[in-house]
């Protein structure tokens, strides 16, 4: 294979060279890594040049005349030992030069190693709807010379072989855009070829239904929980293009602080559209995204393949009212003690009373921080259920999931998906 370079230097050769010119030998070799090589440039007779003039340059460089050997009156030689690996994949430029530096005649090397097998096929549907599948280089040798990959596949019992066609997906990667069936196993594999050999991955056997995903959750929206300072509430729909499917969706998010690279994920969010974040700090710019994982398409027991995430959403939680108590009161202090007392008594109360659902306490909390954060008493107007006469009964989301508060010193670096609570009257 004859390089661009090789191309413009036989064209320069032709348009700017005497009429009789060099020949260099051998023409575009292909070697392996390691390898030594002798080139001959050898002149034509009605050129009148010495060899003792001429001079050679490997890539640009100017070969030193140490490893010249002068073969006849119009032939001069160069050795390369231990070649390495080809600097760019068009092969390496080899040229002979006449006195003045004019370009006698040049050969292109190409160095490089035969392909390994290829790894990590991985494949992927969108929708049920087509195929993509990517795959790493089996070795490192094989990006000293162009090797060309082709992804095949077929039905595994029946059915012809078939070449994947679109490579402009991105770099070994390779989409087939229909044509595929669903409940039906297919062989994949991928073939690696160059100057020096080939070589087959491992054929991967797989049914389109086992590795769906699917586009990012759409309406993401972030809003606050009424004047609650450490919480926001994420909600979103389902991917619409798995409306007609069946399928259990699983459901991630990620948030950060606004002046943060650093994502913090809520791995268990389950097959619920909104999720509220709690222990955040208050006063503070987040980012939130959501992504989903389609599982168990038409009964598929395979994991699924999680989406891209959503567009990222921001949102800020409101300012504690207790943080922009000014410091000047002197019984801000007792105060904050007392109320501190308070809920923990309350809370303790909760937990013994309300026994089977472990996070229930959370968002009784909040529901009783916020009618105190209203309230210009603390201690003297805080009633009770069991001083009223006043019963309650608490109902569990069966969607929630963490179940526990995190200390103060923690605010801010993780989050959960609070548990539901209403107040009714017996």
């Amino acid at each position: 294979m004859i390089s661009f370079w090789c191309r413009v230097l036989l064209l320069h050769q032709i348009f700017t060279s005497p009429a009789c010119s060099a020949v260099v030998s051998p023409q575009d070799p292909v070697l392996l890594v390691g390898s030594s090589l002798t080139a001959t440039c050898t002149l034509s007779p009605g050129l009148q040049l010495h060899t003792g003039f001429l001079y050679w340059t490997f890539n640009g460089n100017r070969l030193p005349s140490s490893v010249y050997h002068v073969q006849g009156p119009g032939a001069l030689s160069v050795t390369l030992h231990n070649l390495n690996g080809s600097r760019q994949q068009s092969g390496d430029n080899l040229v002979c030069h006449g006195r003045k530096g004019e370009v006698l005649g040049g050969s292109c090397l190409y160095v490089g190693m035969p392909p390994q097998r290829p790894v990590n096929l991985t494949c992927w549907s969108h929708n049920t709807k087509d195929l993509t599948c990517r795959w790493s280089p089996g070795g490192p040798g094989e990006g000293f010379i162009r090797t060309r990959y082709t992804l095949k596949y077929k039905l595994r019992w029946f059915g012809q072989e078939t070449v994947c066609t679109d490579y402009n997906r991105g770099i070994n990667t390779c989409y087939i855009p229909s044509g595929l069936a669903v409940f039906t196993p297919y062989e994949i594999w991928v073939e690696a070829t160059n100057q020096l050999g080939s070589a087959s991955s491992r054929v991967v056997t797989l049914d389109i239904i086992d590795v769906v995903t699917t586009d990012p959750p759409p309406d993401v929206q972030v809003n606050r929980v009424g004047i609650l300072g450490d919480q926001l509430t994420v909600r979103w729909r389902s991917p619409p293009a798995l409306r007609d499917f069946l399928f259990r969706a699983k459901y991630q998010i990620r948030y950060r602080l606004e002046n943060s690279a650093d994502w913090k994920v809520v791995e268990n969010v389950g097959n619920q559209t909104s999720c509220r974040l709690a222990g955040l700090r208050p006063g503070t710019v987040y980012f939130v995204q959501v992504r989903c994982n389609p599982v168990g398409i038409y009964g598929s027991r395979k994991p699924g393949i999680w989406s891209d995430w959503s567009p990222p959403m921001a949102a800020s939680t409101p300012q504690s009212e207790r943080l922009q108590t000014g410091s000047c009161d002197a019984k801000s202090g007792s105060q904050t003690a007392a109320l501190r007392r308070e809920l923990k008594q309350f809370l303790g109360w909760v937990r013994k009373h309300a026994s089977g659902c472990g996070s229930v306490s959370i968002k009784l909390y909040d529901q009783w921080r916020a009618w105190l954060q209203k309230s210009h008493k603390t201690r003297n107007q805080m009633v009770l259920p069991q001083q009223t006469g006043r019963n309650f009964r608490t109902r569990v989301d069966p969607r929630t999931t963490h179940s526990h508060r995190r200390p103060p010193e923690q605010r801010g670096l993780g989050s959960r998906c609070c548990c539901t609570v209403q107040w009714r009257d017996f």
